[in-house]
């Protein structure tokens, strides 16, 4: 039974008077209604600074969706095969014998921005402990990433050390970095986009919740000390930038990978010995969010005291330690007498921990701080009784004038080989490498298809199975008419696991956007919303989890809407995995899928214009199902050698990709009523290039047929490392792979070190 004390406000602190007549609520992000919901929570009691800032960053956009939950309710998120759905740490998929893929997306937006090395490092070790506090092994990780023009000093330097960042802590912690993408367009220049997925592997009953039940039971801090780093992270998060972020470097936290490793194991080690009944990260808010959460799942309350927190800096406030973002921590709950076993485990593993806590009956969240009651709050307010927006939509003028827009006469004039210099010289489709070289994507030895393919493989040890994992997402498409682009960003990272042999099983999302009190932005998120809840339906790639990151504007100019999908797929026999490079000499290329001028949105538009506009190409649903249960089906039947969608760039950077990838040639013939140039690089939906052998053409090319799939022999590989694409009879693309490679390869690289440069 709790006693009743008096909430204090600490002597240096500002009164509740003080906040509520200077409105210093409103420096944490809270609104004048806001502040006003709390009094009332709190029984028309006013708020000391501690429980101010406890009720900030829970009723911040980044932990309590209060923009965007009543959105997010539209996707799917069920299915035979779903284990867990959003509301954990990570979405957990069935994928057969006892086994599970966990997997997760998050963003590291703001911080990175302002502190590029520190703030993607640590949005790497955040995602990994979102899987491992579910019981799983972590065994991938990808990433996806955004940023301005590269012509731009500060925009180079924001790359460089983005990229620094996650080799630093997926090296150092032993995972592999197998996958991802990289886009760059001058929306991204003040606000880079730096989304980090991990995948995990655990057996079903390995599987961990976040929850703290069972009175009088002990709550345990373990991982590293808390510091001042990361105070109002979530806040932060949730705020456009300006003049005044760089000022806000403190609230971005310092990683350190060597002992997250010791906490991933020391966490293996209590889920394999059944010692755990609740278990989460200390993320987003930190202690805060993950007792919080913790205690509402469990119907239950908490009470805490801040005096047996460990720190590492002296002095710290109740509001410090509570709001800390400190990085390696984890929050757990045990039954009563078995607090020993939790610490020998620690130090076994050199990592600090210390019981903090326990759970209590009724519905209190309090804090204890010195002896005094410094924070006394119905859990249940922080919670589920945060503030939840529907806001204004409106259409863009920009959506209306774009209807007349033609792209394909932009491109009118321009010679095909000329078009496929530039395009596949462009650092948003040259090659990666400069990238993934620096990650170490072979640790662990089960990595099957490296960086560079459709999707990433991974094969699950002990078993025959492996997985597909992609991420993907085009802003420009998104931009242009969000709900056809959302269906895209889903149907696109399908079919990359598709492609690879494997059949789709669920998605994780960031949906990256800008402000969403603006009715222009709030009517993108709601359409590209409904188009990815579409595509998911059609798809059967129900929803698990995700994350929203808002407000990303710089002064006032918000990037694109960028809605990344994370997609893991399921390939049930090694032999099946399949990659994008030409295998062998006299395989006869096909088609499948049907090309239209599309052309809105296209990578060749932007390199030839600088601009986007128009519409971007229309997605049928049921014809992406069919083309994917087609590729599939092929590939299960052993009768396809490389297979590769076609994507920014259309059907001449496939072919390009694929020569290179296998470093062969292609002799290709195509008849189109359409322009070359258009045919060439339109970048219509819902087409694969297969690669088969001369007798599997026909049976490959009927089963196409059988299941109303459009499919073209257009062609063969050659040896002669020559790419020669033929329209209508006359040559419009003669190139050497050789050079092609080269303007590939130097894309990214060229751009990093332009002959003229001045200091960041």
């Amino acid at each position: 039974m709790q006693l009743e004390q008096t909430v204090k406000s600490l002597p240096h602190e500002p009164s509740p008077e003080k906040i509520r007549d200077q409105k210093l609520y409103k420096e944490m992000g809270l609104t004048d209604a806001e502040y006003e919901q709390i009094i009332r929570h709190l029984d028309g009691r006013l708020p000391n600074w501690t429980e101010v800032g406890i009720y900030s960053v829970m009723w911040s956009e980044h932990c309590s969706y209060k923009n965007s939950k009543t959105l997010l309710r539209r996707f799917p998120t069920q299915g035979p095969r779903v284990l867990q759905g959003p509301g954990e740490g990570a979405g957990v998929i069935d994928i057969g014998d006892n086994q599970a893929v966990v997997f997760k997306i998050e963003s590291h937006n703001h911080p990175s921005a302002v502190e590029p090395f520190q703030g993607a490092a640590t949005g790497v070790g955040g995602i990994i402990r979102d899987v491992f506090s579910m019981g799983a092994r972590p065994v991938a990780l990808l990433n996806s990433l955004r940023f301005g023009d590269l012509k731009n000093p500060r925009v180079r330097y924001l790359f460089e050390h983005v990229v620094a960042g996650i080799a630093h802590y997926g090296n150092c912690i032993g995972i592999p970095t197998v996958g991802g993408e990289v886009v760059f367009d001058s929306s991204y220049e003040g606000n880079p986009l730096v989304n980090a997925m991990c995948v995990g592997i655990l057996s079903h009953d390995d599987l961990q919740k976040g929850i703290a039940k069972g009175v009088g039971n002990p709550v345990i801090y373990v991982g590293a000390s808390t510091g001042r780093d990361g105070i109002h992270g979530a806040t932060f998060a949730s705020e456009e930038l300006n003049e005044q972020s760089e000022e806000k470097r403190p609230a971005v936290q310092v990683g350190d990978p060597f002992m997250e490793k010791l906490l991933l194991e020391a966490c293996m080690e209590m889920v394999k010995k059944g010692l755990l009944l609740g278990i989460q990260d200390m993320g987003a808010a930190g202690l805060t969010c993950s007792s919080a959460e913790m205690t509402a799942k469990g119907g239950q309350g908490m009470d805490l005291n801040l005096d047996l927190v460990p720190q590492r800096e002296t002095g710290m406030t109740p509001y410090e330690i509570m709001l800390s973002e400190s990085q390696e921590r984890m929050l757990l709950v045990v039954e009563k007498g078995r607090e020993n076993e939790i610490k020998e485990i620690c130090d076994k593993w050199g990592l600090p921990s210390a019981v903090i806590g326990h759970v209590t009956e009724g519905n209190r969240y309090r804090i204890f701080f010195k002896g005094e009651l410094v924070a006394d709050i119905p859990v249940q307010t922080l919670v589920d009784d945060a503030p939840c927006y529907v806001r204004e939509e409106k259409v863009p003028a920009y959506y209306k004038e774009n209807q007349e827009v033609r792209p394909e006469e932009q491109v009118a004039q321009i010679d095909p080989e000329e078009a496929l210099n530039r395009v596949i010289s462009s650092v948003n489709i040259g090659s990666k490498r400069w990238v993934y070289e620096q990650y170490d994507h072979m640790v662990r030895t089960s990595t099957a298809v490296r960086p560079g393919s459709d999707a990433a493989v991974v094969v699950i040890r002990g078993t025959d199975k492996a997985l597909a994992m992609s991420t993907d997402g085009n802003g420009r498409y998104v931009y242009l008419d969000p709900e056809q682009g959302g269906r895209i960003a889903v149907a696109e990272s399908a079919r990359n696991v598709v492609c690879a042999g494997a059949e789709p099983l669920g998605i994780t999302d960031c949906l990256n956007f800008g402000n969403p009190e603006k009715p222009e932005i709030y009517w993108q998120l709601s359409k590209a919303i409904d188009g990815m809840a579409d595509a998911c339906r059609a798809l059967d790639t129900p929803v698990v989890g995700g994350n929203v990151s808002l407000y990303n504007e710089t002064k006032g100019r918000a990037i694109y809407p960028t809605p990344i999908v994370g997609m893991v797929g399921l390939i049930q026999n090694r032999e099946h995995i399949t990659t994008q490079g030409f295998k062998n000499e006299g395989d006869v290329i096909l088609l499948l899928g049907e090309t239209y001028a599309e052309l809105g949105g296209s990578e060749l538009q932007h390199v030839v214009t600088g601009n986007v506009s128009g519409r971007p190409p229309l997605l049928d649903l049921e014809k992406e199902r069919a083309l994917h249960q087609t590729v599939l089906q092929a590939i299960r039947d052993g009768r396809v050698h490389s297979a590769h969608d076609l994507a920014d760039g259309g059907l001449a950077v496939a072919l390009a990709e694929c020569c290179i990838s296998g470093q062969k040639g292609a002799k290709v013939q195509v008849e189109t009523t359409l322009q070359p140039v258009v045919h060439l690089f339109s970048e219509s939906q819902s087409r694969v290039l297969l690669s088969v052998s001369a007798e599997q053409a026909e049976p490959v090319m009927a089963l196409a047929r059988a299941n109303g799939v459009p499919c073209a022999r257009i062609g063969e590989v050659t040896g002669d490392l020559q790419l020669n694409i033929e329209v209508n009879g006359e040559t419009a693309i003669h190139r050497s792979v050789e050079e092609l490679t080269k303007l590939w390869e130097e894309a990214i690289p060229c751009a990093m070190n332009p002959s003229s440069d001045s200091t960041n």
